[in-house]
């Protein structure tokens, strides 16, 4: 039985309004106004949305609460960091939620450079860094699926925990999706043991297609005890009536962004997974059939960096070719993001779910 395919979106829960080109209205992030997200993402079509976290924005698991109690079936993909989290606090929380939303918690783990100090965090090298964060992801998955859990690790430990409310099994769902990122080998090797699901940037498919096989076989070598690694692409998908319309309105956004910003930003490029996605434009301005690479020379960062550019049917044949490579969960997103949830929930979805019926 083939892995069903799965759409999200992407909540920009940020303190400054205009986030990637979005509207800079008055009470963006107010409750009401992301709720307004949430609603119109359940009615056309889309699973949830990720919420992003970093220090300084609003709190995401917050912001999440809020979400799933004023929806129904938006399913918010909440991202977290070891560090700003303890792993017994964490599952607590997480199991409480997904009680109380009726199992619509999906968590990201999030081990990338933030202002820890701020917080009263600290790591080490990236090696450290990443082993604490498999250690975090082990546990919490103890802490959802075991009772009187004893843990002492190098980074955590918990003795004789069990966390309640417990997780309710949901058929093969036996607790929250945890979805992981990362390029690097010490990152790899978190995703190959611990992770449900290995989110990509939006990079060539023939890039895409390298690293999914190098997981499978990491996956392999590190015997690994859980259901088989997931993959999922997270990327900006730019899509208009026409594929001349698109291209259009693409090339003027990123003419938008050259006034705004000075390109190749170092503290951006400080990720093996950016770096990756910012080197890019040096093999050419459109790869594949119609990724974008330009807007990582002008400030796109992340999902930003890259973006899918045509019609529905462009965008669609593109997104299919991934499918075809393994990946089942997408992670979208254009702005405005509230008149884009619409528009691709209307031209681009039905496409999608066409080709996976």
């Amino acid at each position: 039985m083939s892995e069903p395919t799965e759409f999200l979106w992407y909540v920009p829960n940020q303190v400054v309004a205009g986030h990637r080109g979005d509207a800079a209205v008055e009470g963006h992030n107010s409750l009401d106004t992301l709720t307004r997200h949430a609603l119109a993402l359940e009615a056309h079509g889309w699973k949830g949305a990720l919420i992003g976290a970093g220090w300084g924005r609003p709190d995401t698991f917050t912001v999440a609460t809020a979400l799933a109690a004023r929806s129904t079936s938006f399913e918010p993909l909440i991202a977290i960091r070891p560090g700003y989290w303890r792993p017994a606090q964490f599952a607590s929380a997480a199991a409480t939620l997904d009680h109380l939303s009726g199992g619509r918690v999906r968590i990201n783990i999030v081990s990338g450079k933030d202002q820890l100090a701020a917080y009263g965090d600290s790591e080490g090298d990236p090696a450290q860094r990443y082993a604490r964060t498999r250690e975090f992801i082990h546990l919490v998955r103890r802490l959802w699926t075991e009772e009187g859990v004893t843990y002492r690790g190098e980074h955590f430990g918990v003795e004789n925990a069990t966390v309640q409310p417990r997780i309710e099994v949901r058929g093969t769902r036996r607790h929250p999706t945890i979805y992981f990122g990362g390029a690097s080998e010490a990152a790899e090797r978190v995703s190959a043991t611990e992770a449900d699901v290995q989110l990509f940037w939006g990079e060539p498919r023939d890039g895409i297609e390298e690293r999914i096989e190098r997981l499978k076989a990491l996956s392999r070598g590190l015997d690994r005890d859980l259901p088989p690694l997931r993959f999922g692409l997270r990327v900006t998908t730019l899509v208009r009536d026409t594929t001349e319309e698109a291209w259009a309105d693409a090339e003027a956004k990123v003419a938008q962004m050259a006034r705004g910003a000075a390109p190749g930003e170092p503290d951006r490029a400080q990720a093996v997974g950016q770096r990756r996605l910012l080197r890019l434009h040096e093999r050419g301005e459109v790869l594949d059939d119609n990724l974008y690479t330009t807007p990582g020379k002008y400030g796109g960062g992340g999902a930003a960096t890259t973006w899918l550019v045509g019609s529905a049917q462009d965008v669609a044949r593109s997104l299919r070719k991934y499918q075809a490579l393994g990946i089942t969960h997408f992670v979208l997103s254009d702005t405005p993001y509230l008149h884009e949830i619409r528009r691709q929930g209307e031209q681009l979805l039905p496409l999608l779910r066409d080709a996976a019926a």
